[in-house]
């Protein structure tokens, strides 16, 4: 797919449940119909400069509403429940010699433009 970010993750999904998950390190994104799991977690980690876990993504069939005499439908759209790493820590490791390697993580732990101050 030879899309860009900003056309995969369309706008944040802003509800009482998605803000009280935020705590755990997931945000909902609303994304494009055809993107895919791979697609949204390349788009988060470029726009939002963060290290993405896990995708879960859902699609939602348009309502149907009525207006006067005429039947209608809502759009269809794709949700994507994105997990990010919420843990800063630095990583550890046995170099050459035996001597211990400290490598820091180079991305944030939250996502601060997400629609509201957290």
């Amino acid at each position: 797919m030879s899309k860009i970010a900003q056309d995969i993750i369309i706008a944040p999904v802003i509800t009482e449940k998605s803000s009280n998950e935020i705590a755990e390190g997931k945000y909902t994104f609303k994304v494009a119909t055809d993107a895919t799991k791979t697609d949204v977690k390349k788009a988060c980690e470029e726009l939002f400069d963060v290290k993405v876990t896990a995708v879960n993504v859902s699609n939602y069939d348009g309502k149907l509403k009525r207006q006067r005499y005429q039947l209608g439908r809502t759009p269809s759209y794709k949700k994507a429940v994105v997990t990010i790493d919420t843990e800063g820590k630095d990583i550890t490791y046995l170099g050459k010699g035996g001597k211990d390697v400290k490598v820091s993580k180079k991305y944030k732990t939250s996502i601060e433009d997400f629609g509201f101050g957290v």
